[in-house]
């Protein structure tokens, strides 16, 4: 027997909690790459290198935090300690530190450096743990290495301010006696609740998921409220990286391509979460520095068609910039980053000034709000059939995407919209099913006068925070 779809409305009352909405809002932020593996040109470092290997001789963390800016990012995540179990800040628990390395004479801490870079040029600071550690005996033993690890993860949580995000991932191997550890996730997460508790716990957490390849690949809709089950899915090793070569990041699956739609919840709805999905990939095709792929650095044109595609999908995008062994983003990446920033505000600055009108309620100012929500928002009336929004131009003009966005606060709603262009008659320009926080539909440019944005389905009465449509470049 089939299972009925689950009712529009008993979807639609899944709502964020405060720190998801507020990690949604960031869109765009960054990863450092950086540490032991960097020095030995590594991806995956097996805990024997000699501290004393660890010796930027120019690292410059207000380098790398101005260079992730200039893109337009609104964060910075920090791998604070790999798999290989070297930190990146003294650490109490450990001789296996910045601490035993020559730099800044043993008394530096990279940690340190960059949350206060980040603060000073107006970005957010998240911390990557890994929980895999090649280089600590007590790594396979339960509850000796749980202690361990919480001991780093409340260094790291009360030394460097506030932490938008933990970003876990579940890599899970042996420790340096053969023994794999079963992690205490949920010890770990009362912890970061404790400590900081306006962070999002990433990808092995229960606020946002990974969006299930690193290759910057994203579905064709995407959907914030999905099964609970999917919370465990990233907890198991058994689809995290396995090799220790830059080609995963570069690989893309095509399985699990529908996770929210009704017939995909159908029999879940009694189990249903807020979990949305968080785009993350490599500027370069591994995620530490290699000068071997110096000549491998994204394009601005592909980063920016992620950015569209991630960013316009209802996720937010994670980009790693991975430092060199002298402690600074290569000139290649940076040129790159900065072209990227003047791609994303270019796209903002065309945003055709236009009048809104709508099918039934008051428009708000969702016309004139992007980018970033409306502060009223627009809920047609309860009535409504088929929900619109026009927006009138006052004369034709190029035009080759449109933006809308829910106000998320009131859930996901939207499961199929229309967009059409209007030039002697209306025609379809783009359509899509899932909306949420922000949808970014783009076509090829069309010379029209207005633009109408047609909900023709939904799962409650839509709440509409944002609306604007782009001019094409002439």
């Amino acid at each position: 027997m089939i299972a009925a779809a689950p009712p529009g409305p008993a979807l639609a009352a899944v709502r964020p909690s405060a720190r998801q909405l507020a990690w949604q809002a960031m869109e765009f932020y960054g990863f450092i790459h950086f540490g032991m593996n960097t020095m030995t040109d590594r991806e995956w470092g097996d805990g024997r290198a000699d501290p004393a290997t660890f010796n930027p001789a120019s690292l410059d963390a207000d380098q790398w935090v101005t260079a992730l800016k200039s893109a337009g990012m609104t964060g910075v995540i920090l791998t604070c300690k790999h798999h290989d179990g070297f930190c990146l800040w003294p650490s109490d628990v450990t001789g296996y530190t910045v601490a035993s390395s020559p730099w800044r004479g043993g008394r530096g801490d990279v940690v340190a450096e960059v949350s206060d870079a980040a603060r000073r040029h107006g970005l957010r600071f998240g911390i990557y743990l890994s929980p895999w550690d090649r280089a600590e005996a007590s790594y396979g033993s339960g509850v000796a290495y749980d202690d361990f690890f919480v001991a780093q993860l409340t260094e790291l949580l009360t030394r460097y301010g506030p932490v938008f995000s933990v970003w876990l991932d579940g890599a899970n191997g042996e420790g340096p006696h053969g023994r794999r550890q079963v992690y205490d996730w949920e010890r770990y997460y009362a912890v970061i609740r404790e400590r900081q508790p306006d962070a999002v716990i990433s990808i092995c957490g229960p606020d946002v998921r990974w969006c299930g390849n690193e290759a910057g690949a994203t579905r064709p809709d995407e959907w914030s409220v999905v099964p609970r089950i999917l919370r465990d899915a990233e907890r198991i090793a058994a689809r995290s990286q396995h090799a220790d070569d830059g080609r995963f990041a570069r690989l893309v699956r095509s399985d699990d391509r529908d996770l929210g739609s009704r017939a995909a919840l159908a029999g879940y709805e009694d189990d249903l979460v807020w979990y949305p999905a968080e785009v993350n990939t490599s500027i370069r095709p591994g995620w530490f520095h290699h000068p071997a792929e110096d000549g491998a650095v994204r394009s601005a044109d592909e980063l920016f068609d992620i950015y569209l595609r991630a960013v316009g999908g209802n996720s937010c995008l994670l980009l790693n910039v991975p430092p060199a062994r002298d402690g600074r983003i290569p000139d290649a990446d940076v040129a790159v980053l900065a072209q990227l920033g003047r791609r994303i505000e270019d796209f903002r600055a065309r945003r055709v000034a236009a009048t809104a009108t709508v099918s039934s309620g008051t428009p708000g100012d969702v016309a004139t709000a992007w980018p970033g929500p409306g502060r009223t928002p627009w809920r047609p009336d309860d009535t409504d059939t088929q929900p619109t929004v026009a927006l009138a131009f006052g004369g034709s003009r190029p035009v080759e995407a449109v933006v809308v966005g829910e106000e998320i606060a009131q859930g996901q709603r939207i499961e199929h919209v229309v967009v059409r262009g209007h030039r002697d008659g209306w025609t379809v320009l783009a359509e899509a099913n899932a909306v949420g926080y922000q949808r970014i539909l783009t076509f090829p440019p069309a010379v029209v006068d207005a633009v109408r944005i047609e909900i023709t389905q939904a799962r409650d009465t839509p709440v509409v925070s944002r609306v604007a449509a782009i001019g094409a470049v002439r």
